[in-house]
């Protein structure tokens, strides 16, 4: 019984919040790119390299202009992509693929000539301190779990509803959702539709940016090569999982950071399982959530990965 207890602590459960904030962030990013008919794998590598543009901003700046460093970091990223896919039309998968590459060079390059002797790490870096809610952390069980957090984690779970206001509530995300369903017909109603597609793939780098510097300057305090260990496609998992919702979404945000949280609570409790199939729960936990979404059909938006092509 007492085992249960630390497996199940109210500690597990803020943990929850603090791991699922990065994925959930780039899976609001995925809502944004592909309810606009642009996929976008490249959210890693846009999660990456908002997480060592926020380490450097921090570095010389302090940790807030580090955040909002990396959110624009992100959002260059995500221009890129909409440039390759929307005006090149180059393929949307390679454009992206190319982006997480890039991704994973370019701080090798730049680690040393900012910080000598530093390789594929960086130094420590200020970082943004949790905060503490005196009325919520007042109310029993709920108070324990969100009522001392980090100022990202409570920006996060609002930018939710918000995003999911934005899409399905407002005239902007209509045209982003008729530009993914069906291009031709929002191109005769005078809708743009590479204007939609240029909004909604920069909003997603940036909200992909805004997870990584969380990640190197919140949740860490520095940048490491593989900080991001995925979340980026964990977030695209995510949003097909919640079919293309962001509400959805967080709910299967919210699944993968239990079982990450959980894994390291009966590492710590000293449950006897190799800790090397205790690491791969949540990925597994995602996995077969993905396949048994898929058993019951999952349907992207009509356009999503098509080239609009303006006649």
């Amino acid at each position: 019984m007492d085992l249960m207890f630390k497996l199940f602590s109210l500690t597990v459960f803020a943990s929850t919040l603090r791991i699922a904030t990065p994925v959930i962030l780039a899976a609001l990013g995925g809502c944004m790119s592909e309810r606009s008919g642009v996929i976008n794998i490249g959210l890693e590598g846009m999660m990456l390299m908002g997480a060592f543009s926020a380490v450097v901003g921090s570095y010389f700046f302090g940790a807030w202009i580090g955040v909002l460093i990396g959110l624009l970091t992100g959002g260059l990223m995500g221009l890129l992509h909409a440039f390759m896919s929307v005006t090149i039309k180059a393929n949307q998968i390679i454009s992206a693929t190319a982006i997480n590459i890039m991704a994973v060079g370019l701080p090798n390059i730049l680690i040393p000539v900012i910080w000598p002797n530093h390789f594929g790490i960086s130094p420590t870096v200020p970082v943004i301190a949790d905060i503490h809610l005196p009325f919520i952390s007042s109310i029993p069980v709920i108070g324990k779990v969100i009522g001392h957090q980090n100022p990202i984690v409570y920006l996060t779970l609002i930018l939710v509803p918000v995003i999911s206001y934005l899409l399905f509530k407002t005239k902007l995300g209509l045209r982003i959702r008729a530009v993914g369903e069906h291009p031709q017909a929002a191109d005769t109603l005078g809708i743009n539709v590479y204007k939609m597609r240029y909004i909604a793939v920069t909003m997603s780098g940036m909200l992909a940016g805004l997870g990584g510097a969380f990640l190197s300057i919140c949740y860490q305090a520095q940048f490491s090569m593989a900080m991001t260990a995925g979340r980026g496609f964990i977030g695209l998992a995510a949003m097909i999982f919640g079919r293309w919702s962001p509400k959805g979404a967080l709910l299967a945000c919210l699944l993968f950071g239990f079982a990450d949280a959980f894994q390291a609570s009966a590492q710590a409790a000293g449950v006897p399982i190799p800790p090397e199939l205790m690491l791969s729960f949540p990925y597994v936990l995602t996995l077969i959530a993905l396949v048994g979404l898929f058993g019951k059909t999952a349907v992207s938006p009509a356009a999503n990965g098509k080239p609009y092509f303006k006649g």
